[in-house]
Parts: C-alpha cells; sequence; structure tokens
C-alpha cells in the first residue's frame, strides 16, 4: 500500500536548503511519501543545493521566462503547478517561507482544495516594502495556509495576531539550523578552490563572511558596504574577507570594481551549501543581508552584523547576536571593529544560543503534516529555550 504523497515546493537555493531536512525526516518516519518539486525558479541551484543532503529533485518543472517580470514567473509558476497537480494530486503541499515560488505554490494548492503547510510561517518586518516583495508574499500565504509551522514563538505571535486559529499554528524550530548543523558537522573539503587555497593558508588570521545579496543592497547600499570592507581589510592586517557574490553580472562588476586591488579579500561565485556552512563554522564575523545567514550562524557561535535597516529576524536582535547596521559604511566600521577589538564582546554576542532552533525541527515537521493527515498525533512545540543539537550529534543523523 503506497503512502499519501507530500509536494515540497522549492525554487531558490534557502529553499531547497530548509525542505532537505524536511523530506529527509518524512522518510525516516515512514508515514508519507515526501515528493521534492523544482518549481524552475533557479533549477541550477536548488540541485547543487539538494547535492549537499545527496538529493535529487523528483519533479522538476520548466519555466519559461522571457521579461523577467514577478507577474510572469508567478504566472508560470501556478501554470505549470496546476497541471501537475491535475495529474498528481498530493494529500499535502508543503511551501516554505516567502518566494515567489510559495506564493505560487500556496495559491494553486488552495485552488485545488489541497491543504497547504506553511514552513518558516510568521516572519514579519511590518513593512511591505522591505524586504519586497517577500513581506508581502508571506503575508498572502497565510491567507490560504491549513497549517502554519512558526520557527519562534514570536513569529508564532504574529500570525495570532493576525487572527489566525492557534490550533493551526506550531512552534517548531527553523530547520536551517537543522541542515547547517548537519552539513557543517561532516567537514567536507572545499569545492571551491579559491575558498580552499584561502583557507588553507589561513594561520593566525580571522574569517569575516560577508555577503550583500539583496535587490534593495544593490547600488549605492553596496557601494557603501564595499567601502567598509576596505576600511576593515585595511585596519586589520590579520582578517580575511570570503565574499560569495550574487550571479547577476552587473552586481559582479559592482563588487569586483569596488573591491579591485585590496588584498585579503576573496569574491567567489555563489557557493556549494557545503562551503557555505563550513565557512560560516570557521568564522570570526559575519557582515550580511541574508535572512538564512541570520539563523545559521548563531548556531556557530559567530555574530552578525545585519546590512539591512530592518530585518524581520527580530529574535536574533533580541538575543544579542546580530546587531542591525544598515549600508551606512561608518556604522558598519565602527561595530565590526568593537567586535574584532575585543573577543569577550564578540563572544557574549552568541552567549546565549541560537533562538532559531534545535535542530529538531524537520522531525516536527514531518509529524505535523502527518498529524494533519489523520496519520500521527500532533507534535509537541519546541520547548522554549531549547539549545541547539551539536554538529557531532545532529550531523550523525544524516
Amino acid at each position: 500500500m503506497s503512502l499519501p504523497e507530500v509536494h515540497l515546493i522549492g525554487g531558490t537555493r534557502p529553499e531547497a536548503v530548509k525542505l532537505a531536512p524536511v523530506v529527509l525526516a518524512m522518510r525516516a518516519a515512514g508515514l508519507l511519501t515526501p515528493v521534492l518539486v523544482a518549481s524552475g525558479q533557479h533549477p541550477a541551484m536548488v540541485s547543487q543545493a539538494l547535492a549537499a543532503f545527496d538529493l535529487t529533485p523528483d519533479v522538476t518543472l520548466r519555466v519559461e521566462r522571457g521579461t523577467g517580470s514577478q507577474a510572469e514567473l508567478l504566472t508560470e509558476l501556478i501554470r505549470q503547478l496546476d497541471a501537475l497537480w491535475a495529474d498528481r494530486a498530493p494529500a499535502a503541499v508543503i511551501v516554505q517561507g516567502d518566494t515567489t515560488t510559495s506564493l505560487a505554490g500556496a495559491l494553486a494548492a488552495f485552488w485545488r482544495r489541497i491543504p497547504v503547510v506553511h514552513l518558516e510561517a510568521g516572519l514579519r518586518s511590518g513593512d511591505l516594502d522591505s524586504p519586497f516583495p517577500e513581506e508581502a508574499n508571506r503575508r498572502l500565504v497565510a491567507q490560504v495556509a491549513a497549517l502554519h509551522l512558526a520557527p519562534t514563538p514570536l513569529a508564532a505571535m504574529n500570525l495570532l495576531d493576525e487572527n489566525i486559529n492557534t490550533a493551526d499554528v506550531l512552534i517548531t524550530g527553523n530547520t536551517v539550523v537543522d541542515a547547517t548543523l548537519a552539513v557543517a558537522g561532516r567537514r567536507l573539503p572545499f569545492e571551491n578552490a579559491q575558498v580552499a587555497a584561502v583557507r588553507a593558508n589561513a594561520a593566525g588570521r580571522r574569517l569575516v563572511v560577508v555577503t550583500a545579496h539583496r535587490r534593495e543592497s544593490w547600488g549605492a547600499p553596496l557601494d557603501r558596504i564595499l567601502a567598509a570592507v576596505r576600511t576593515l581589510v585595511e585596519r586589520y592586517a590579520d582578517i580575511d574577507v570570503i565574499l560569495p557574490s550574487h550571479p547577476n553580472p552587473a552586481v559582479r562588476a559592482q563588487v569586483e570594481a569596488g573591491l579591485a586591488g585590496v588584498n585579503r579579500v576573496t569574491v567567489t561565485d555563489p557557493l556549494p551549501y557545503p562551503d557555505l556552512s563550513r565557512l560560516l563554522s570557521e568564522a570570526y564575523l559575519v557582515l550580511t543581508d541574508s535572512g538564512g545567514i541570520q539563523e545559521e550562524a548563531p548556531s556557530f557561535g559567530v555574530p552578525a552584523l545585519v546590512l539591512r535597516d530592518v530585518t524581520e529576524r527580530v529574535e536574533s536582535l533580541d538575543a544579542g547576536c546580530a546587531r542591525l547596521v544598515g549600508s551606512d559604511t561608518d556604522l558598519i566600521v565602527k561595530e565590526a571593529a568593537v567586535l574584532l577589538d575585543s573577543k569577550v564582546r564578540r563572544d557574549a554576542m552568541t552567549a546565549g544560543g541560537n533562538p532559531y532552533g534545535d535542530g529538531l525541527a524537520a522531525a516536527r515537521t514531518a509529524q505535523a503534516t502527518a498529524a494533519l493527515l489523520g496519520l500521527a498525533p500532533a507534535p509537541a512545540p519546541m520547548p522554549a529555550g531549547a539549545s541547539p543539537a551539536t554538529t557531532a550529534t545532529f550531523g550523525a543523523s544524516f
């Protein structure tokens, strides 16, 4: 007798990373058949991310894009997903986060009366313009989801404040913690040759990882961020900077121009997930506008300076493991200098652990989805103040 299928929809690398542990947990539980659907939004990056978990998409959609507009992408994704589910209707659909793929998957499933499970539900910045269009996407998904899996108590409260039924909300932790602990714990050799060379010759130097990927960082904000990186490298002779660049050619050109001739700065293509996880585990400090890295870095005791004016990851700020610095050159340099000058202050930022999870979010997600379909009891929520699992303990389970 075949098990009910649950389709997990991912179109970007962060989605793939956060869905992969759920697929493995569902397989281990043996109550459901997980089907990974690559939406076609960023197909190469999705396949690359899944490979870190020895997974491949079960279904890959072919999305034709001409203009590159959000409207075109959303329309094409919905059309493709609707056609898939007309022939192969799952018992439930899991969408992750707040991408165009997430919104398309939620709408297409809702219209076919397929229950929608929203993984990483309840994040809110309170500003529809930042991040754009993600803030709107996640609010819209919340309106049609049958089950809201919140990564933190604050995310759950956001949902309750929007009149989501309490019984439909579960605090699971964030599956990115499960993912990064597992992958970093394997200590795989660096795949990127530039990174491997830098780290092989890094004795006595501290690593600073920088990412500036969001659209709102492009242009003048990115120039200010790059100016801060230049200043820090000039001021601190013992730091190496590794900056994985956005694949957009114009952004890559801006990064390379802004850091031309600067020693101890390595600009790379987007990194394989195992490389990025290992770098985070070895970093002294992270400068980032990435939501995922804000969630991952605290697992390794690495503080993050957030290159955004607002963040929906407020838990990082409350826990002290992240600080908002925006794209102000002087503020970035000032806050980074405090941590580079004092390891005590640096370590104090992450002394409270990771507020985003304990490494068991995927197992809770798998059980909660099975419970939605009447196949298991509902899991207990993540305990308040739960400590993340260690890489040695959790890494062995993958």
